[in-house]
């Protein structure tokens, strides 16, 4: 009996290291599955956000969020480094004043328009002039010079040209009220004191006869 006792337990020993094996074999995947994951978790570490391996750049965590300030920094410096824009009325500081010489058979007056803004701005062609006056408004018609296109720094200023016929007829003429000003590219206007002459001569004919000149003609005798 003692035999036959010892043979059972040592079968049984035998099958139980059998049985053992058996399920190491059939398992191996679900065992494998633990001791694989802690590799992409041990390589992670030496991808890290300062190496900038390509595998990284993109994943949905790294590769998604990094590149897009750096884009919107770019873009928001040149931007901020391109051309000057345009020169607009609220910028301008605008002024006007008698500049007519003796012996001038027209009168003169100039205008000023400095950048009273924080940043660089552009004037180009014509400003739009009108004169106000007892007989209703009066447009001045350019005097055809070539207009070329002036960058303004803040606290810079640049001048134009208005001339009129000087009233040396005797008689009342034409009284002027006023002094309206639209810088080139402009709808809002400037309304000014006149510094010239008090009035104008009555003239016949169609057309005006008050002239401007392009922005950067200082007018200084026509």
């Amino acid at each position: 009996m003692r035999v036959h006792k010892l043979s059972f337990a040592a079968l049984a020993v035998a099958a139980g290291l059998s049985l053992t094996a058996c399920q190491s074999g059939d398992g191996g995947t679900a065992q494998g599955g633990p001791s694989s994951a802690p590799a992409p978790a041990s390589s992670a570490p030496s991808g890290g956000p300062g190496s900038g391996s390509p595998g990284q750049a993109g994943g949905k965590d790294s590769g998604g969020k990094s590149p897009a300030p750096q884009g919107a920094t770019t873009g928001a410096g040149s931007g901020g480094n391109g051309a000057s824009g345009k020169c607009r009325t609220d910028d301008l500081a605008i002024t006007a004043m008698d500049s007519t010489i003796d012996g001038d058979r027209e009168g003169t007056v100039a205008v000023t328009l400095k950048n009273r803004g924080g940043r660089d701005c552009t004037l180009s062609a014509y400003a739009g002039v009108d004169l106000k006056t007892n007989a209703g408004s009066l447009s001045a018609k350019r005097t055809g010079e070539q207009a070329g296109t002036t960058v303004l720094k803040p606290g810079k200023a640049v001048s134009f040209g208005v001339t009129y016929p000087l009233n040396t007829s005797g008689g009342s003429g034409v009284r002027v009220t006023g002094l309206v000003v639209t810088p080139p590219d402009e709808t809002k206007s400037v309304t000014l004191a006149w510094p010239g002459g008090a009035t104008l001569p009555v003239t016949e004919g169609g057309g005006s006869p008050v002239k401007v000149g392009p922005i950067g003609s200082a007018g200084q005798g026509g």
